[in-house]
């Protein structure tokens, strides 16, 4: 038989929480992700046809 090493489950101290975004972050990402799904459908920016 192998052993394995399988790690706990992460400790209470290292949980990830969200930083508390500014209203200005969420449009600047908002902005980005448009931008990007305009890229991917080769669709560019409304009203730029």
């Amino acid at each position: 038989m192998y052993e394995t090493s399988v790690s706990p489950a992460p400790s209470a101290t290292r949980v990830r929480r969200p930083r508390a975004t500014s209203a200005d972050d969420r449009r600047n990402a908002a902005a980005a992700l448009q931008r990007a799904l305009d890229r991917r459908d080769n669709g560019g920016a409304p009203g730029s046809e």
